[in-house]
């Protein structure tokens, strides 16, 4: 397969992110742009876990960090009650319209596991081609060699037990903001 252009992939992660029913919006990177956008996503949450990122630049998120709706230290009932998550997504996939996320740090993993909704922020410059290229030194410095991590596809979504069900295993809505 052919090189893709940055542009190409981020057209093709798009799609492919839509097709397994995520949500998708393109923005600008910087913090105004990102703030709108997380605050059109939170309108309707009395609160918001917010993990703080790893891979995407945190002074992004300055504005949307003086909401008094952003929790970044949970209590235990904060974290059972809070229904949306907010964090950062290492890379993206193209072919696939997944996500990675690190889980062995900070509550990425009680974020992106026990909310309802989960928002992503991605910077579109870490969207590569296929699922195997997260494990090659060609791409990202190496770091899905160096992390453990989960690839999201997707909201969760189960038919074990008959006709398809959408949040039994984690959140219901997956919303990708990615920074172009």
């Amino acid at each position: 397969m052919p090189y893709k252009s940055k542009k190409e992939l981020l057209e093709q992660f798009v799609k492919n992110a839509e097709a397994v029913v995520a949500t998708v919006e393109v923005i600008p990177t910087n913090a105004s742009s990102l703030n709108s956008a997380l605050q059109n996503q939170i309108v309707d949450d009395k609160k918001v876990l917010f993990v703080s990122p790893n891979d995407v630049n945190p002074n992004l998120f300055e504005e949307f960090l003086l909401s008094d709706k952003v929790i970044i230290n949970p209590d235990k009932e904060q974290l059972k009650y809070t229904r949306t998550g907010v964090t950062d997504a290492f890379c993206g996939i193209a072919s696939t319209g997944s996500i990675c996320v690190p889980v062995a740090e900070n509550l990425t993993s009680a974020t992106t596991m026990l909310t309802q909704k989960h928002i992503v922020v991605l910077d579109s410059n870490s969207i590569i081609p296929k699922p195997r290229d997260v494990f090659s030194e060609n791409y990202l410095n190496g770091k899905g060699l160096k992390r453990s991590f989960t690839f999201i596809t997707g909201p969760s979504a189960t038919a074990d037990m008959g006709p398809l069900v959408r949040g039994v295993h984690g959140p219901g809505k997956l919303h990708i903001i990615v920074l172009e």
